[in-house]
C-alpha cells in the first residue's frame, strides 16, 4: 500500500477516534508528523451568528483552529481507530487486486488447485496471492483437480463481492479451446484462419488466406499443436472440421469421425436435419453415450436426427 494512503487512512481513524473522545469538537483534522512519530489534532469550535431580520437563523462560522490533541485515547476510541484503519486496508488492498485482474477477463490463466475443506463443490485456484474460483458449473464432468496442481483456466468475471474482489475461473467454457489454440496457432492471431464455432473438443474452422489449410495450421507439424492444447484439456480427444455456410455440408463435417453419406435439412428455420451414416459407423457418428452427436448439434446449431444409411435409400 503506497504512503498517501496509509497516512490518508491513519489521519481519518485517528480524526474519527477523536471525535469519540468526551467533550470532543465537531470540526477537527488530524496532521501527522512522520519524522516525529506522532499527530496533532486541530480542532475548531462552532460560533453562533448573531440574527438579523434578513437572517433570523445565521449558521454559525468556526473559529479559530487549536491543538485538541487528547493525552491518551479511551478503549471505545482506540477500537473505532483499529476497525477504520483495518477497513481501509482491506478496502487498498482489494481496489489494488481488483485493477491487477480487471484486465484479464476472457483472457487465460495458470493458477494452482486449492482444495478447501470447507467449500466442497467448488474448487479454488491459487494465482499468486489471490484466489480463484473455479465453481461447479464452470466444472468439466469426469475432470479431476488434484491439490497442489497447476492448471490453465479461462476468466469469466471480476466481480467486487461483499467479501473483496471475486474472480470466477472456467474450465468448460468455450472459449477456452479458443485461447489455448491461440497460443499455438499463430495463423489464428494473424487472422488467415478462423475458428468460427466451438463446442468445447469440437472447433470448426474455415482459411481467410488463398492457400492456407485450416484444419493443417491447428494440427500442426506431426500433429504438435493440437498435442501441446490437448496436454491442457486433459484426456479429451480435440475434432477439427471444416466450416461451410451450407448447412448440409457443416451438419455433415461437425458429425466427423463417422462419415455421413447424405444430410438433408428438414427447416432452415427451425435447424433441423437427418443425417443418414453408413450402418457400421452409426455408434461412431453417436458417440459415447451420444456426446459426438450432442457436440455436433451444439457445433452447428442444429437439431440433427441420425438415421441409418439404408433408411435414406
Amino acid at each position: 500500500i503506497d504512503p498517501e494512503t496509509l497516512d490518508a487512512a491513519l489521519s481519518e481513524a485517528l480524526r474519527l477516534a477523536y471525535l469519540k473522545t468526551p467533550h470532543a469538537a465537531k470540526h477537527a483534522r488530524v496532521e501527522l508528523d512522520p519524522r516525529a512519530g506522532s499527530f496533532t489534532v486541530w480542532a475548531q469550535d462552532e460560533i453562533p451568528g448573531e440574527p438579523t431580520e434578513d437572517d433570523p437563523h445565521p449558521a454559525p462560522t468556526l473559529g479559530e483552529e487549536y491543538d485538541d490533541t487528547p493525552h491518551d485515547f479511551g478503549r471505545l476510541a482506540a477500537a473505532t481507530a483499529r476497525q477504520v484503519i483495518s477497513q481501509l486496508f482491506r478496502k487498498a488492498e482489494d481496489d489494488k487486486v481488483f485493477g491487477a485482474f480487471s484486465g484479464q477477463k476472457g483472457k487465460l490463466i495458470t493458477g494452482i488447485v486449492q482444495q478447501d475443506v470447507k467449500d466442497t463443490s467448488n474448487v479454488h485456484v491459487a494465482v499468486g496471492d489471490v484466489e480463484a474460483l473455479l465453481p461447479r458449473r464452470e466444472q468439466v464432468p469426469g475432470e479431476r483437480y488434484r491439490h497442489g496442481e497447476r492448471i490453465r483456466v479461462y476468466v469469466v468475471n471480476v466481480a467486487r463481492g461483499l467479501k473483496g474482489p471475486e474472480i470466477v475461473v472456467s474450465r468448460s467454457h468455450p472459449e477456452l479451446v479458443r485461447r489455448l489454440f491461440e497460443r499455438e496457432v499463430p495463423e489464428l492471431v494473424s487472422g488467415a484462419v478462423s475458428i468460427m464455432a466451438i463446442a468445447r473438443t469440437k472447433s470448426a474452422v474455415k482459411a481467410n488466406t488463398d492457400g492456407v489449410n485450416p484444419k493443417g495450421a491447428l494440427i500442426g507439424p506431426g500433429g504438435a499443436r493440437v498435442r501441446a492444447v490437448m496436454e491442457n484439456l486433459g484426456p479429451e480427444k480435440i475434432d477439427i472440421v471444416d466450416w461451410s455456410a451450407d448447412p448440409a455440408k457443416f451438419v455433415a463435417a461437425a458429425l466427423s469421425p463417422a462419415v455421413a453419406t447424405g444430410v438433408q435439412v428438414i427447416s432452415e428455420k427451425n435447424k433441423t436435419a437427418i443425417a443418414f451414416i453408413h450402418d457400421d459407423q452409426l455408434s461412431l457418428a453417436i458417440g459415447k453415450e451420444g456426446q459426438n452427436a450432442r457436440l455436433a448439434a451444439k457445433l452447428t446449431g442444429c437439431k440433427i436426427d441420425i438415421a441409418p444409411e439404408s433408411q435414406g435409400e
